[in-house]
């Protein structure tokens, strides 16, 4: 018999995803939204559909995930994105998998990654994976302000079926993501006292574009795949350009 399971989510402004979402985990025994006062329909919808909403101040990525981790009633946990899909046979294996764990206390789970309505093969994209069902006795998110990951203290596995991750909204909704992640990784690298040359302007966004375009082979997924090794590559820069600016501030 599996043990219960609480599905987690951090939301803002997720109104065009909640009922799939909700759906796709109804396999769940209790689903809590962490919400960033949102200012769309996002806590209408999702408490029409039983899910408990817990309003929270946005401060980043670490500590919003991690708060919710310690509301939830159960110890297994899946922690999905509003824009992941779960599939009737990932849902399948999770049961499974958690009749059994053995002594696994963490699954990493691969995503196909979409962006502008086309899977995405190439550009680092193939190998994208994160841990998504972990034990909550084990793990925690690592405190990074952004692109935070679980860290586990003890063996974790990788499940077979992989989901679907529709990130890309439109433009614009996409480059306000990669604007916060620039934001956030600019204020810690300003924690850690690190101040941008030249260096960071010109060769670290080059870098990444050539490496996610040329060294990835991201070139294969056409216009698609030159439009992502930019706007991730121009993203490099903003981080060095908002943490110039905090120095800035202050002299």
């Amino acid at each position: 018999m599996a043990p219960k399971i609480t599905a987690l989510a951090i939301t803002y402004n997720e109104e065009d995803n909640v009922k799939r979402y909700v759906e796709s985990l109804s396999f769940a025994d209790e689903i809590i939204f962490v919400d960033s006062q949102s200012k769309d329909k996002t806590i209408t919808i999702a408490e029409e559909l039983g899910v408990k909403v817990i309003q929270r101040k946005f401060d980043d990525f670490s500590n919003q995930r991690n708060f919710a981790i310690e509301q939830a009633t159960n110890e297994w946990i899946l922690f999905f994105d509003l824009d992941e899909i779960i599939s009737p046979e990932l849902e399948k294996e999770i049961i499974k998998t958690l009749e059994n764990p053995k002594d696994k206390v963490a699954f990493y789970i691969k995503r196909n990654f979409y962006f502008m309505g086309k899977l995405i093969k190439y550009g680092g994209w193939q190998n994208d994976k994160a841990i998504r069902l972990f034990n909550k006795n084990h793990c925690k998110y690592n405190g990074n302000l952004v692109h935070e990951l679980v860290q586990s203290n003890g063996k974790t596995c990788i499940l077979k079926n992989k989901l679907n991750h529709f990130s890309y909204k439109n433009f614009d909704n996409y480059n306000d993501k990669l604007n916060l992640y620039s934001k956030l990784q600019a204020e810690n690298l300003y924690k850690q006292k690190k101040r941008p040359n030249l260096y960071h302007f010109f060769i670290r966004p080059t870098y990444r574009f050539l490496w996610q375009y040329i060294f990835r082979m991201g070139i294969l997924d056409g216009k698609e795949g030159f439009i992502l090794s930019y706007v991730h590559s121009f993203s490099v820069f903003k981080r060095y350009l908002q943490l110039w600016m905090m120095y800035r501030k202050i002299e």
